[in-house]
């Protein structure tokens, strides 16, 4: 899978191996780390977020950046509340 429709609106997927259909379209809160504000998304970004935050403690920045870069293309508000 590398592409997923959600509303309307076509996906393209950065991550080969995250399991982006656990939850369907169900939207998720995701907090930040730092400050607690939240945003809610749907599942198969919050499984492009969870890759994020694992590259990052596992010092794998060139995939931490790929995800960085597909939030700021498809979630620009959602990487501000998060990862900016």
């Amino acid at each position: 899978m590398n592409k997923i429709e959600y509303k309307g609106k076509t996906y393209k997927l950065p991550f080969k191996d995250a399991n982006y259909t656990l939850d369907g379209d169900k939207e998720i809160e995701v907090a930040n780390r730092f400050g607690g504000e939240t945003v809610k998304l749907p599942s198969f970004a919050v499984a492009v977020y969870d890759v994020i935050i694992g590259a990052e403690a596992l010092q794998q920045y060139d995939i931490q950046r790929k995800g960085l870069d597909w939030f700021i293309k498809y979630f620009p508000k959602a990487y501000m509340v998060l990862l900016d």
